[in-house]
């Protein structure tokens, strides 16, 4: 057996054990931090613990409840702390995502005095032509100003059916 035959398998060998050895490392290290990366709602439906996010506690009332199955045209109506109406015009609410992708623009108007808090409002959801699946009602501020600091927003998740 000539000598560079012997230290080509042997080098083989080796290489193909530390290629086994990062493989193992890799995976071990996926499977431990993928937690991480997983959204709160891309588990299975049945597993999901349906929150409300964002400035929740300026949410007082809303008539569509936290991972409801949604369809077709549904009205709804809600009450806002904190200031969400600037010179009583709309807020947005927007059908987005789990990412936070806009699906659906949508807007609500104060029913209720948008000078005192809390501020009563309503609007109209139309998910007949949406994706079915695990999504986000986003309800913001109306922010004249346009700085990201005054901005406010409210995430209700929902199962468009």
């Amino acid at each position: 057996m000539k000598q560079s035959e012997f230290f080509g398998s042997k080098l083989n060998t080796v290489l193909l054990l530390v290629l086994i050895f990062l493989m193992i490392f890799a995976i071990r290290l996926m499977l431990q931090t993928r937690a991480l990366y997983l959204h709160p709602f891309s588990q299975q439906e049945s597993q999901v613990n349906y929150q409300i996010y964002g400035n929740k506690g300026d949410l007082i009332s809303f008539s569509i409840l936290p991972g409801q199955e949604v369809s077709g045209i549904l009205p709804f109506i809600g009450k806002l702390s904190g200031g969400y109406f600037f010179n009583g015009g709309t807020i947005e609410t927007d059908i987005v995502t789990l990412n936070q992708q806009l699906i659906k623009k949508g807007t609500a108007t104060p029913i209720s005095d948008w000078t005192k808090d809390p501020v009563s409002f309503s609007g109209t959801f139309d998910f007949s032509s949406l994706p079915k699946g695990l999504a986000d009602i986003r309800i913001m501020n109306d922010n004249p100003s346009g700085l990201a600091k005054n901005d406010k927003f409210i995430l209700i998740p929902i199962n468009i059916e």
